[in-house]
């Protein structure tokens, strides 16, 4: 009886640490998204790098990366905050048009009386394209919190009233005009690394410091993961979507201030084929579409596969069109082995419980 009773809380002390392994291990699934992407990372350098070196390791191709991903990991992030609220943002690159239009406008309507005050008046034009988008996530929030519009449909008439806007402003033609000092930060480098992409590190920090460090990012996850469970905890969800949307639409200033100053044009169309990719980007980087799960390292590296994918195919002289077949396949096989480790879990837990 007395072994019998010491061997009892030998098992009862193994399935609690069994239990709490478990938990941790559930806890930590966006890390294990975030390691998965960083061997896709190595894995989709590796294999351009083994197929044509000469082209895909020079300098200028690496140069090229690490400019192109800072304007689309800036949105692919606000995208992921939309989704981490269990929604979407399908307005981003819209919003992003229309700072980046605002900015050329006002800059080149300074110029054209006062090229030197134009210049000097640098930090106010970006404020002013930042607080564009400010208002354009203030507007989307309006609707989403307040009026109850489901966020696809929400952002699906906002894209096309922003868009809209750009196309009338432009007239439908490519506007040209930027500060110098705001073209030569695109072209600047830090360190032998491009400026635009220390930005992009820096707003995705900043953003991760948020999603993980504070109330809001708190209160954000929870209304992702159980709306219900949140208004009953006391959490306002209005303001929640609210602070969500106005964080969304000034990333999406931020990503119209790069368009901006990586080319010193700006259009309605510019991105046009963004919106699908930071959808594909943020679920990549181990966004729950669903809601209550997000983590911007995972986007970060995410942004950096799809983008060394895309320089390899142009390496390879491949096609637009099999990029695209790329990206689609590169997302089914995730999604397919997410789903094959969520489905072992639960059978490794219950088997777990029948040896204890």
């Amino acid at each position: 009886m007395n072994a019998v009773q010491e061997k009892n809380p030998l098992k009862r002390v193994n399935a609690e640490v069994d239990s709490r392994w478990t938990g941790l291990v559930e806890r930590l699934h966006v890390d294990r998204s975030a390691r998965r992407m960083l061997l896709l990372v190595v894995v989709a350098f590796a294999i351009f790098a083994a197929l044509k070196p000469s082209v895909f390791l020079s300098g200028i191709n690496l140069q090229n990366i690490a400019i192109s991903s800072p304007e689309i990991g800036v949105i692919a992030i606000a995208m992921m905050l939309a989704m981490l609220t269990g929604g979407i943002d399908l307005s981003l690159v819209s919003i992003a048009n229309l700072s980046a239009i605002t900015m050329s406008t006002m800059f080149t309507a300074i110029a054209a009386n006062n090229p030197d005050q134009a210049e000097q008046l640098f930090p106010l034009i970006v404020l002013v394209g930042l607080v564009v988008g400010l208002l354009g996530g203030a507007v989307n929030g309006l609707l989403v919190s307040r009026l109850g519009i489901t966020p696809i449909l929400a952002t699906l008439g906002t894209m096309q009233i922003y868009n809209g806007i750009a196309v009338a402003w432009t007239g439908g033609k490519t506007l040209y005009g930027s500060p110098a000092a705001l073209t030569s930060i695109g072209q600047s480098t830090v360190g032998g690394v491009p400026t635009l992409f220390v930005l992009f590190v820096v707003v995705a920090v900043l953003v991760g410091i948020i999603v993980k460090r504070t109330p809001l990012g708190l209160k954000v996850t929870l209304q992702g993961a159980n709306p219900t469970a949140a208004r009953y905890s006391g959490i306002n969800s209005r303001a929640v979507l609210m602070s969500t949307y106005l964080l969304t639409g000034t990333l999406g200033g931020i990503a119209g201030v790069l368009f901006l100053a990586r080319n010193p044009t700006a259009s309605a169309d510019y991105g046009a084929s963004y919106v699908l990719l930071v959808i594909v980007i943020a679920v990549l980087g181990g966004t729950n579409p669903n809601g209550g799960f997000a983590t911007v390292f995972g986007v970060v590296l995410a942004t950096l596969t799809l983008q060394i994918v895309s320089s390899g195919f142009t390496a390879l002289r491949l096609s637009a069109f099999q990029y695209s077949i790329a990206q689609g396949v590169i997302l089914i096989a995730v999604m397919v082995i997410d789903q094959v480790q969520w489905r072992r879990r639960p059978r490794a837990r219950r088997a777990a419980a029948v040896s204890s």
